[in-house]
């Protein structure tokens, strides 16, 4: 096992594909959606913070109106999805995913930590219904962002919704709400550990200490803190979000491609998670992306679509 980004392990599953039932799409399943207005957007920074994420530069695209899901995919829609098709997920098929080391459900005893970044452990039987690990059935929040989904997993509801996962311009025009060149979907301001916690994500000493000043250890709701200018909710913080593209630098230069430590392969996420703090993973801005193997599932990875 792996690590190749400082956020998110990589399962690194040696290339094994999974076979996946043929999914009808649910026509009448209703999902809350905002109006995203087409036009000229903005992609990436002129300020990048982390060099090696290839966050810049700042470039204008040109895009077509779409709708977004208000808020990223809840349990209780991927447990309707999972009723409905009897789909099992990545995680439940390995039979393990990672989970962070606070977050251990008490019936879990030896776990397998990722080597670098010890925070992270390979637990076995967790997934989207337990998160945790086993005997962890309480954290699970109806209303709370399904996560320990892979892409495939979420591509998989995709289909099925009707929908598709978007890709990173759409990502990035979505969360700026129509404040234009801003790092953050609320504007300009920094948060902060003392008085300033428009989203969900760390506060205090990672990894080693949460304040939860913001309220929350793990996840919080998927509709929570206030909406962007689009009525979009947590497009920054709460769990990172998978988009439809791989993970790629933006160059030409073999030698700056042959930089990235991430496994060939890697699709891209964005928007950062409740694990994110400025001192140690500073990706809770609009142009921070990360990326890992598609196999990957964690306790901080969900996802939205558009239509």
């Amino acid at each position: 096992m792996a690590i190749k980004s400082c956020c998110t392990p990589s399962a690194d599953r040696n290339g094994i594909e999974l076979a996946k039932p043929f999914l009808t799409p649910h026509a009448d399943y209703k999902i809350p959606v905002c109006e995203i207005p087409g036009g000229t957007s903005m992609l990436g920074t002129a300020q990048p913070m982390l060099q090696n994420d290839n966050e810049e530069p700042l470039r204008k695209k040109q895009l077509k109106p779409f709708k977004m899901m208000q808020a990223a995919v809840t349990n209780q829609m991927f447990a309707d999805f999972v009723e409905d098709t009897n789909y099992v997920t990545e995680a439940e098929e390995f039979g393990w995913s990672f989970v962070f080391y606070q977050h251990l459900s008490d019936a879990v005893d030896e776990t397998q930590a990722v080597e670098g970044t010890q925070w992270w452990r390979r637990v076995e039987d967790a997934n989207w219904r337990l998160i945790g690990g086993p005997k962890s059935e309480t954290d699970f929040k109806p209303d709370h962002p399904v996560v320990h989904v892979s892409w495939a997993d979420a591509r998989a509801f995709a289909k099925w919704a009707g929908g598709r996962l978007p890709n990173e311009a759409e990502w990035e025009h979505a969360a700026r709400g129509g404040l234009g060149d801003v790092p953050f979907p609320w504007g300009e301001k920094e948060p902060n550990d003392t008085d300033f916690q428009p989203c969900n994500i760390w506060q205090g000493t990672f990894p080693t200490h949460n304040s939860l000043a913001d309220g929350y250890s793990t996840t919080a709701p998927a509709i929570s803190f206030d909406a962007n200018g689009y009525g979009l909710y947590n497009m920054c913080g709460n769990v990172w979000e998978w988009t439809s593209e791989p993970f790629k630098y933006r160059s030409n230069s073999k030698k700056k491609q042959a930089m990235d430590p991430r496994p060939k392969g890697s699709k891209l996420l964005k928007g950062g998670s409740f694990l994110c703090h400025k001192s140690y993973c500073f990706r809770y801005r609009i142009a921070a992306r990360t990326g890992t193997t598609p196999d990957t599932a964690t306790s901080h990875q969900g996802f939205r679509l558009v239509f």
